[in-house]
């Protein structure tokens, strides 16, 4: 099962890398949009589908990596990429300092608390707090990103840098899905009373995945910098949380290939009916009320996980 999985994603990346030269720049840009939004919708897939925690602030975290990156770039003239673990930094820190005094929150609680923390990010760039955000008109001149002296600038070259990061993710939390760490955010998501009575730290849990996944949606957040090369507060307004946070919903929440459907389902299909003007975003809410209805878990659900005790030869059963 595995190897074929391993196989699946293997001829899929190889088709997706095949299919920009068969596209013009404007869908090559949705491509790169979905990708943008499936990271996104992973790192926040950490802290709502693995840990059950719901944070609909996700966007503040998306919002501090790209300030970080645009404003040492544009203040110092440091290589864009160069400041990726910074962002990541940046990002991770801030999530653990907001998330310390509310982690023991849970459910509609640390949701509206999360909004509150989104909003205060977004009102503080518009205020221009400090000086270096630019408020409302934002931050200019940002640096195109450079690999080996090629610097990218079309949406083409965008799509692999983007995509590559994407596979990267999907590696990467695919392998601590499966570690200690991801089924001890699972045991916390099932319950979390249990899982503080099997001795695991669920306060130190929560603040790691918190941060863990904020770090992540700073990186992106430097990509998205690099890419628009200005980046303003309305870029990171609440709508973008929900949307990070529906995406999830829609896929199945816990589930890998579930929010990378998500991503391509709430990002693509909007642009597809683009023509149907206004009517598009009707049809889009009608079609997501009926999948609420019938099918909760999402259209591709987080498959549950059955743990079994070996007997080691020779070991007698007490």
């Amino acid at each position: 099962m595995k190897n074929r999985n391993a196989i699946l994603f293997i001829l899929f990346a190889a088709v997706l890398a095949t299919l920009p030269p068969f596209l013009n720049a404007y869908w090559v840009d949705v491509l790169n949009a979905i990708g943008i939004y499936a990271i996104l919708g992973l790192s926040l897939n950490l802290i709502v589908g693995h840990a059950g925690l719901f944070n609909l602030g996700h966007a503040a975290f998306f919002a501090i990596g790209a300030y970080t990156a645009a404003i040492l770039n544009t203040t110092f003239g440091i290589p864009i990429l160069w400041l990726l673990p910074v962002s990541a930094l940046a990002a991770g820190l801030f999530a653990a300092v907001v998330a310390r005094p509310i982690v023991h929150l849970r459910g509609d609680y640390l949701c509206i608390v999360t909004i509150g923390v989104g909003e205060i990010v977004r009102i503080a760039l518009v205020n221009d707090v400090f000086g270096i955000t630019g408020g409302a008109n934002g931050i200019f001149d940002i640096s195109r990103p450079s690999v080996f002296g090629l610097t990218i600038r079309t949406p083409y070259e965008f799509f692999y840098l983007i995509w590559f990061f994407l596979g990267v993710t999907i590696v990467l939390f695919h392998f601590l899905e499966n570690s200690r760490f991801g089924r001890a955010l699972n045991y916390l998501r099932e319950d979390e009373v249990a899982a503080e009575g099997s001795g695991i730290p669920t306060a130190r849990y929560k603040l790691a995945v918190f941060a863990l996944g904020a770090a992540w949606a700073g990186m992106v957040g430097l990509i998205f910098a690099s890419k628009m090369t200005i980046i303003a507060p309305e870029s990171f307004s609440f709508w973008e949380s929900v949307l990070m946070f529906t995406l999830i919903i829609l896929g199945g929440a816990g589930s890998i290939p579930g929010v990378l459907l998500g991503a391509a389902l709430i990002v693509g299909i909007p642009e597809i009916f683009r023509d149907l003007a206004n009517a598009r975003m009707l049809v889009f809410g009608a079609a997501m009320v009926v999948m609420m209805i019938f099918r909760t878990e999402g259209i591709i659900p987080q498959r549950p996980r059955v743990y079994r005790l070996e007997e080691t030869p020779g070991e007698e059963r007490p």
